[in-house]
């Protein structure tokens, strides 16, 4: 019931595409996940902030950053790297532009499945690493081992998660609060 005050075990970044909806995926109900989607699961300081705001209020001790195969925002961002042409919509671009960075290294002729899957899991790695590094609250939650940050990707044609970094097993509750 959708009443009952939220408890999320795990905080999910994901990607706002239609064929991934997190709850359903991870087979949650209300208030067990506290959900982020944005096109190609960036780190904006917005999501940042809403994560960090979870984090610290509700006592979620595993974040996730979800990509999946084929992701338009990733391909958007590939394309774009390969034409030298960006997209006409600066909100678009503002998206595109950040993914741009982990990527654009991979960039290589004859393999466009290939660019593709490795772009995703780059940007995947390099969302992962902004979380645990790009904000004090965060990063301070991580060194004490109250909270995990961990790369995820979804497969689109087999619906399998497969976790990129070790989910620990067990993470530290957060103190008690006084009183």
């Amino acid at each position: 019931m959708a009443t009952t005050a939220q408890q999320p075990f795990a905080i999910i970044l994901g990607c706002s595409d239609s064929r991934t909806p997190v709850e359903i995926l991870f087979d949650e109900g209300f208030g067990d996940l506290f959900v982020v989607r944005i096109a190609g699961n960036i780190v904006a300081p917005s999501v940042v902030g809403s994560i960090e705001f979870a984090a610290s209020q509700f006592g979620s001790r595993l974040v996730v950053v979800m990509g999946h195969t084929r992701c338009g925002a990733v391909m958007a961002t590939v394309n774009a790297i390969q034409t030298n042409l960006g997209s006409e919509s600066k909100n678009i671009r503002a998206i595109t532009d950040r993914i741009a960075p982990h990527v654009q290294g991979l960039i290589r002729p004859g393999d466009p499945e290939g660019v593709i899957r490795d772009a995703v899991r780059a940007n995947v790695r390099a969302s992962v690493d902004h979380m645990r590094h790009g904000s004090k609250i965060l990063e301070d939650l991580v060194m004490t081992g109250r909270v995990a940050i961990v790369g995820a990707e979804y497969d689109l044609e087999t619906g399998e998660v497969a976790f990129f970094d070790r989910v620990p097993i067990s993470i530290k509750p957060p103190p008690p609060e006084p009183g």
